[in-house]
């Protein structure tokens, strides 16, 4: 089933979050899920559910890939939740999109998965008026179905009459009724909830707390029989991905390829470097993990693994450079909340910086990008990027649709992607190396945003390799290509 909600804030997290964790509780295998580009809630879905939490994003992925994303990610599984965004037909906001709901939006993810939709509703200050507001709902959009309401935030025994009173006038079962608890909040920050891995026990304790909530407020066996999809075909598969790109076929093992792959023969032209290599033992990939690099999708490592990589995940906090390493990618996450960590780590910033002046390929999106600079909020970094990076007094969010400006161990020049910002951190001063991206901004303006170095292609650009498999099997022959030239750090 899908948990949208009228507004943001009005609990879909807590929810959610509760519902894996008390479905799981009773017996059932639960595959969690998260509408857009949000990189923190699945963190704590994944901890409820005791698998990876993933994304549906139709606009970095594409519509078409949304149901197949969605197959993967619930094998095995019997049933699936998935927390909505902002409020249930919020979306991109886009002047020329034409569609019956927002592209992205939560409504078009319920639409293109045939599921359920249940609404949580911050109770707050509603009474009897909350009628009118499930009636706007329910019948804004034939498209989606509404299974019935789960009420947040009740304030006492009398209100929860009230409102369920609402509820029956507009025919929408009441599938659950949460008190107020204050102790439930999650502590946040400028980017949203702090992530799960940052919060270690007390993420761990906020999830067990959100798990008996609703195990004991709502109708869990209402809703396992609400729960259904009319979704068909195939499920997405990394290995086909790969496999399915022009001129190149990498090589993967059964042991470490995405689900229900063999193994199979290498192409030509693109991919015959990387084939030598991966054959034998595959290029050494290092990914960054810890606090300070939060920000993943799973399909990432799944993409990397098809294509033959061996991935390596470190902690640029406290972790060397991983030995035999041929490919470095820095994603996203928090390291302005970790900068001086990061700088007392010297040795590894000096790895990063002799792998980059010797050619590694590497891929760095928005952490990785001010890991790159020369310093951030005055704290030395690598210097791969001239640059320096502080944190700033407003956020930058929202979807863009850019072109690669110049080749680049991912992407070629002219390649047009889709991408997002979501960073309260600015480059201070402009980077003296070419632009990795361009776009247009709201009002028309010519953006350029990113630096090339060599082999590093950094940005504050998210991208989600799923929609981008060509550029992931791209990057593992720039590995291999590095890695045969025996200068692997």
């Amino acid at each position: 089933m899908v948990v949208a909600a009228p507004a943001s804030g009005s609990g879909k997290t807590t929810v959610a979050t509760g519902l894996v964790g008390a479905l799981r509780r009773v017996g059932h295998r639960v595959a969690p899920f998260k509408v857009g580009p949000d990189y923190i809630d699945p963190g704590y879905h994944g901890l409820a559910a005791r698998r990876p939490g993933r994304n549906l994003d139709p606009v970095l992925v594409g519509a078409e890939r949304v149901v197949p994303l969605y197959r993967h990610g619930a094998q095995g599984c019997d049933l699936a939740v998935v927390e909505g965004v902002m409020g249930l037909f919020d979306g991109r906001i886009d002047p020329n999109h034409s569609g019956p709901v927002a592209e992205g939006s939560t409504a078009q993810v319920a639409s293109l998965l045939g599921a359920p939709v249940v609404l949580v509703v911050d109770a707050r200050g509603h009474s009897q008026s909350l009628a009118a507001l499930l009636h706007g709902f329910a019948t804004f959009d034939s498209g989606v179905r509404l299974g019935g309401v789960i009420l947040n935030r009740v304030g006492s025994a009398r209100h929860d009459l009230v409102l369920r009173a609402a509820c029956d006038r507009v025919g929408l079962p009441v599938l659950g009724s949460l008190p107020r608890m204050a102790e439930l909040e999650v502590p946040s920050r400028h980017l949203g909830l702090i992530p799960a891995v940052e919060h270690g026990a007390a993420a761990a304790a906020a999830v067990s707390a959100m798990t008996e909530l609703v195990a004991a407020h709502v109708d869990l066996p209402a809703i396992t029989a609400l729960a259904r999809s009319s979704t068909t075909g195939p499920a997405w598969e990394p290995a086909a991905a790969v496999r399915g790109l022009d001129g190149y076929q990498a090589s993967v093992g059964t042991d470490r390829d995405g689900p229900g792959d063999s193994k199979a023969s290498a192409g030509n032209t693109h991919g015959a470097v990387a084939r030598d290599v991966v054959d034998q033992v595959g290029p050494p990939i290092a990914i960054a993990g810890g606090a300070a690099f939060t920000f993943g999708y799973a399909e990432h490592r799944e993409l990397l693994v098809a294509a033959g990589a061996r991935v390596v995940v470190f902690d640029p906090l406290r972790d060397e450079l991983p030995t035999g390493t041929a490919g470095l990618v820095l994603p996203g996450g928090f390291p302005e909340e970790h900068a001086a960590e990061l700088a007392a780590n010297t040795g590894l910033l000096g790895a990063v910086a002799e792998a980059a002046r010797r050619g590694m390929p590497i891929h760095a999106e928005c952490a990785g990008l001010l890991y790159l600079t020369r310093s951030l909020d005055g704290h030395p970094m690598a210097g791969v990027v001239a640059a320096d990076a502080e944190f700033g007094p407003r956020l930058t969010l929202g979807y863009r649709d850019a072109v690669a400006l110049a080749d680049s161990p991912l992407w070629r020049a002219g390649e047009r992607v889709r991408g997002h910002e979501f960073h309260r951190t600015r480059l201070v001063s402009a980077p003296s190396a070419a632009s990795a991206w361009g776009w247009h901004g709201a009002d028309g303006e010519r953006i350029r945003e990113g630096a090339l170095v060599r082999h590093v292609h950094a940005s504050y650009l998210h991208t989600h390799p799923a929609g981008n498999p060509e550029a992931v099997a791209r990057f593992v022959t720039a590995a291999a290509e590095f890695a045969s030239s025996r200068a692997v750090c």
